[in-house]
């Protein structure tokens, strides 16, 4: 079996403890950036819904600011604003390369990416149950807890799945300008030095991400919706 697998990917083998350790830098990518964008991303989305108007903290001045921050951030290509970020990852995390390096504008690019997706699951919420919730004395602290939280669960579900992807996406992307992971993997050695293996696995370890987190969320999709 190792002399089959040495034969169909020899560079691969060759620098197995290379490719394990991208692997690992781009999980823990993955989960650092998803982390932190989830809550921050669940945050400026709910915002965003309950200071719109007509929401039950219906504020034009912050739906306004924020609003438009997002639209700003999302409308900048993700490489670019890699580089326009430096200086500032740079004085937040001591470097711009590697793991340390690449999470901060990871959270940049995705959470103005997450926090619109929050914004249209929670836009699905039935209107009728928010004003239910507000006649029965709830705060609006509840009513988003109760109502918008608990209603949008498959939403949120999907929303987080989407974004999960696309950041697996740009994490790939990151390791362009040295980010580390799989995408500086097969940058540095499948496509740098042609060795044409490398790149292919490195594809076929992104599709099985993006496949494990896809099928988890139908299972949790499935379970949650009611």
């Amino acid at each position: 079996m190792l002399d089959f697998l040495t034969q169909l990917m020899p560079n691969v083998i060759d620098k197995w403890p290379a490719f394990v350790q991208a692997c690992i830098e781009s999980l823990q990518m993955i989960a650092f950036s998803g982390i932190i964008s989830f809550v921050f991303g669940l945050i400026f989305g709910v915002t965003l819904t309950v200071t719109n108007k007509d929401g039950i903290l219906e504020n034009r001045i912050i739906w306004t600011i924020l609003d438009k921050l997002v639209n700003i951030f999302r409308a900048i290509p993700f490489i670019i604003l890699v580089a326009l970020l430096m200086d500032m990852t740079r004085a937040i995390a001591g470097t711009t390369i590697g793991v340390r390096g690449a999470v901060f504008p990871l959270i940049m690019g995705t959470v103005p990416f997450f926090s619109r997706q929050i914004e249209s699951a929670l836009a699905e919420v039935d209107y009728g149950l928010i004003e239910a919730s507000q006649s029965m004395g709830d705060s609006p602290f509840q009513t988003i807890i109760r109502v918008y939280l608990k209603e949008s669960i498959p939403g949120i579900i999907r929303a987080t799945t989407i974004t999960l992807i696309s950041l697996i996406g740009l994490t790939a992307m990151v390791g362009v300008v040295g980010g580390g992971g799989i995408g500086n993997f097969a940058i540095q050695y499948g496509y740098s030095r042609h060795q044409t293996d490398i790149t292919y696995v490195s594809c076929i370890v992104i599709l099985i991400f993006i496949t494990l987190i896809q099928s988890i969320s139908n299972v949790l999709i499935q379970k949650t919706t009611h």
